[in-house]
């Protein structure tokens, strides 16, 4: 690969608080210089690539995302999530186990590192299963997953019931210094629910999902974290009351760390209106109310990091009855420009948002896989590029992704990325932004 040189763009660095008009280098795929400024004098072999008026941040680091393969290879496939994933600006994104079969044996995990390094465009890190086939009821092999590569254990999709087996979990993942990621999610309390519990709910006839549903695993979970001693990681929150729960335990100094996704961010419940199957998903959107209270939880460091929880699926799969569509919302093109819109309207600052998507989220995978979430010189050159002030369209036929299923088709949105560097090499790059080649 030839030098790369990223001149006289803004860069962002909350890992090393830059915030300045800079340039930076990229040579035989890490970053080998970062300054103030324009380079003088650029050598002829430099590819340059001018990101005047542009944001230059690490790339960003997706704690939370489906990829369906193996066994559900027509909703996505390693390839085709990758390549959105670049296209939303992440670098590195960990992969759900809820596949068919699920990632709970040494088998599986290999075979997803080996395709990742075959058709994959930025780095893949995968998650293993809690339980043996996702069942709740037998726990896997968790040391082997461990020298697997697995970065962490999960039945998300299913929660864990059975209280003495997550609390098996969290003492062996504790020796084997991995979180245990939570879906918190009381099946007894959310069984035939639809979208969350409340007027909206009601007024269409659909059946509720109560936030106590939520509530109830977070609590039980962060009492069994604070028994064992073990690392706990909450996934895509969604209520005021799981935000206040997270607080208390991190002010006990529990070892607790939470994520919230873009579309809990910033929709409500009201976008089910209509019987809108698109909007259907898990946790359900919920209230302005729980809106503020997650904002708020950012802007305190109660939730560390922002996960897109990409969860595609077929046309055919949404074009059903509400009652019999699947939950999830295919995320990864629409999280900055959704996510923006907090900057715009001064609910965040653009370098908290980009924190809670790159610092934040790398310092829960650790420093396995090298130094993630930073520009520092010598580490891998993980870059995304955007323009903050950007106003796109968002046309599911252009997705990489296989999943179209997303509310915001059709939307305006402000900001958008304009290339990604995965690992030293170019990635993306959308035709707004031009590379000078020598």
């Amino acid at each position: 690969m030839k030098p790369l040189l990223i001149q006289g763009g803004h860069i962002i660095d909350p890992s090393r608080g830059i915030d300045e008009i800079g340039s930076l280098l990229i040579t035989e795929g890490k970053i080998s210089w970062l300054g103030k400024g324009k380079m003088a004098s650029p050598q002829p072999d430099y590819d340059v690539l001018h990101a005047q008026g542009l944001i230059v941040c690490p790339g960003f680091v997706d704690l939370h995302c489906h990829l369906r393969q193996p066994g559900f290879e027509e909703k996505e496939t390693i390839a085709t999530g990758s390549q959105a994933a670049a296209r939303g600006g992440f670098t590195t994104i960990c992969c759900m186990p809820n596949t068919n079969p699920p990632l709970d044996s040494r088998a599986t995990i290999d075979y997803v590192k080996s395709v990742a390094a075959a058709e994959g465009v930025v780095r893949l890190l995968p998650i293993g299963c809690i339980s043996k086939g996702r069942k709740g009821e037998e726990l896997v092999p968790m040391s082997e997953l461990a020298s697997a590569g697995v970065i962490a254990y999960s039945d998300d999709g299913k929660p864990v019931l059975n209280s003495n087996l997550m609390r098996q979990a969290l003492g062996y993942s504790r020796v084997l210094g991995l979180p245990i990621i939570d879906h918190s999610e009381d099946t007894l309390l959310t069984e035939g629910g639809l979208m969350n519990e409340g007027i909206i709910s009601t007024r269409l006839g659909l059946q509720g999902i109560p936030a106590a549903a939520e509530e109830i695993i977070v609590a039980r979970d962060l009492i069994l974290a604070h028994l064992t001693e073990a690392r706990v990681h909450i996934a895509h929150v969604s209520t005021e009351g799981s935000v206040d729960l997270i607080r208390r335990a991190k002010e006990k100094g529990i070892k607790v760390t939470a994520e919230v996704t873009p579309h809990h961010l910033t929709l409500t419940e009201e976008k089910v209106i209509g019987y809108n199957t698109k909007a259907k998903v898990n946790p359900p959107l919920r209230t302005k109310r729980d809106i503020q209270a997650l904002i708020q939880g950012l802007k305190e460091n109660v939730i560390d990091a922002i996960a897109t929880d990409h969860a595609p699926h077929t046309e055919a799969d949404k074009l059903v009855d509400f009652a019999l569509a699947p939950f999830g919302i295919s995320g990864f093109e629409t999280a900055l420009g959704s996510l923006l819109s907090l900057v715009h309207n001064g609910q965040l600052t653009l370098i908290t948002l980009i924190s809670k998507l790159t610092y934040e989220p790398s310092k829960i995978v650790g420093d396995k896989y090298g130094k993630l979430g930073s520009l520092e010189v010598g580490v891998s050159a993980d870059v995304t590029i955007f323009d903050p002030d950007m106003e796109w369209v968002v046309d599911t036929k252009a997705f990489a992704s296989k999943g179209k299923n997303t509310p915001l088709a059709g939307s305006t949105l402000k900001g958008k990325v304009v290339a990604t560097i995965s690992q030293g090499k170019l990635v993306y790059r959308d035709d707004s932004i031009t590379v000078k080649e020598s």
